[in-house]
């Protein structure tokens, strides 16, 4: 069986099996109305300020798994959704930012720069018309290299990385997002320390669990979800909650900006925002494509890059719809580039990727890694029919966003007068209920409550989250990465530096800490001065 049978496997499998019910005579299957659902979801809860795609993707993963169960005939109905909220939150996620100056997530932070002044310009509509088109423009793009290199990108990983070089490929994944994330190279590496810390109590390969303190409950580590959720959104919506409180004690009211003005993208503003959706969605593939990294730093590049290269009478922060374009297409460009290293090598690109990841590990059936694209002669390799069924629904995803999304997430444009007191209590409501579907325990809800503070208090402290996520998602990958190559070289202890390729990682990993602490620091001189 050859790559093409496979292709042409994956398709059928997800428009043909298990047929739900029918359209003029043509049979629809479960896969197919589970992208339709997931992307309109996503769509609403990336227009609602505050929320976002991972948000959404962990709320309905247990109830996702509690229906279709743990047997691999889940596998593509399960993903389908779980594809759909990312595509459909993705693009949904300008909405808050655009409208009333409220990043639901780090890397829509950037689109609030030109997003909102525009706003405040009466130019809304077209803010979100610029955001949508480059966000599918760059997701599409994506896509399509994800199509054409995942597969020889997992059959080079298989080849030419053995055990030292995955090893240094995580420690050099672990500098990238720690160096590039947040204002300080030093904090992102203290948080992602941190999270490789908290990823070690109670678990690993040793006899006894490790910084248990003797407690049964510890024993077997720290559930994922109660620490993902709990510092990526608990965390956030105690800030949010507390910025509301000051907001309303300095100004007696909560903001809502107007809409209004001429909303329509004509052709002009597209040859103007083109070559800027062009730069930025390659900037977003080749950051997406590196392991642990995300959309944060390719909506930052794509955005700073965007701004040397503009010549336009309205700068770049001032309500320029280049300065939309730019963001957009870098971030979204991410979600479906972040699916290779997923892929080849079972490490999450962004946040995002993380809950495909769980998916994955929950239902058996599919085990990301190089294994996926191996062809085996005169046989089926059913992973990697799998594999080829998700890229078949994420091209009928982006069919959805081309056509309905767009409509659709301006219509999106009323979540904007839900009052923010209101809002953030269901956010939290609903966080915690997910958490207690997938772990049914109090101790899990505890464990999420603590660690959203710690969430809070990271970012008091002007320490970015992701690192730390991170460093908690990967620690056990470089545990294990890391015994299996000091037992595969003899017990070497310079296991790291004992090929050419590990011996570029690591010397790669020194560069980024160094170079970005350098420019850093410069900065804050230049601040300083000014």
């Amino acid at each position: 069986m050859g790559i093409l049978d496979h292709v042409w496997l994956g398709v059928v499998a997800v428009f043909t099996e298990a047929p739900v019910a029918s359209l003029f005579g043509v049979p629809i299957s479960i896969t197919v109305v589970m992208v339709v659902l997931g992307f309109l979801g996503g769509i609403v809860v990336g227009a609602a300020p505050g929320l976002g795609g991972p948000f959404a993707m962990a709320i309905s993963l247990p109830i996702l798994i509690t229906i279709f169960g743990f047997n691999p005939d889940a596998l593509l109905p399960v993903l389908g959704f779980m594809i759909g909220i990312m595509k459909g939150a993705t693009v949904g996620g300008a909405v808050p930012a655009i409208l009333f100056n409220t990043p639901g997530t780090p890397d829509s932070l950037m689109t609030t720069l030109d997003g909102f002044p525009m706003t405040k310009k009466g130019e809304a509509g077209k803010a979100l018309r610029v955001a949508h088109f480059s966000s599918a423009s760059g997701d599409t793009f994506s896509d399509l290299v994800l199509f054409t290199c995942a597969p020889f990108l997992a059959i080079a990983v298989e080849a030419y990385l053995d055990f030292p070089e995955k090893a240094a490929l995580i420690v050099l994944s672990l500098a990238f997002i720690s160096a590039v994330v947040g204002d300080s190279v030093w904090k992102g590496l203290l948080s992602a320390l941190f999270g490789m810390f908290v990823a070690y109590i109670g678990t690993g390969e040793d006899t006894h669990p490790r910084l248990s303190f003797g407690s049964d409950a510890l024993a077997g580590g720290l559930p994922l979800i109660g620490v993902v959720l709990g510092v990526l959104i608990l965390g956030e919506v105690f800030k949010a909650l507390e910025d509301m409180w000051r907001e309303k004690r300095a100004t007696d009211a909560i903001s809502a900006p107007p809409a209004s003005g001429d909303n329509r993208l004509r052709l002009r503003d597209i040859r103007r925002i083109a070559p800027f959706v062009g730069i930025s969605a390659a900037i977003g593939t080749m950051i997406g494509a590196l392991p642990g990294i995300g959309s944060t730093l390719a909506a930052t590049l794509g955005y700073a890059t965007g701004r040397k290269l503009h010549k336009g009478d309205v700068p770049f922060g001032e309500g320029t719809p280049e300065g939309v374009a730019a963001t957009e297409a870098a971030n979204s460009a991410v979600s479906g580039a972040n699916l290779i290293p997923v892929l080849s090598l079972g490490i999450p690109g962004n946040v995002a990727a993380v809950f495909i990841i769980l998916a994955t590990e929950t239902i058996s059936g599919f085990n990301p890694g190089p294994a996926v694209f191996r062809l085996v002669p005169d046989q089926i390799n059913s992973e990697m029919v799998i594999a080829f069924g998700l890229f078949t629904t994420m091209v009928f995803a982006n069919l959805l966003n081309w056509t309905i999304g767009g409509a659709f997430m301006r219509s999106m444009g009323v979540m904007v007068r839900i009052p923010k007191q209101r809002l953030l209590p269901i956010v939290l409501l609903l966080t915690l209920t997910a958490i207690y579907v997938q772990r049914p325990e109090m101790l899990a809800i505890y464990i999420a409550l603590f660690f959203g503070f710690v969430g809070y208090l990271l970012r008091k402290l002007n320490f970015s989250v992701l690192p730390f996520v991170i460093g908690f998602i990967l620690a056990n990958n470089l545990e294990e990465a890391v015994r299996q190559a000091f037992s595969a070289t003899g017990s070497d202890p310079w296991f790291l530096f004992s090929s050419p390729i590990s011996i570029a990682f690591m010397a790669i990993a020194t560069l980024v800490v160094v170079f970005f602490s350098r420019g850093n620091n410069r900065n804050k001189r230049n601040r300083a001065n000014a």
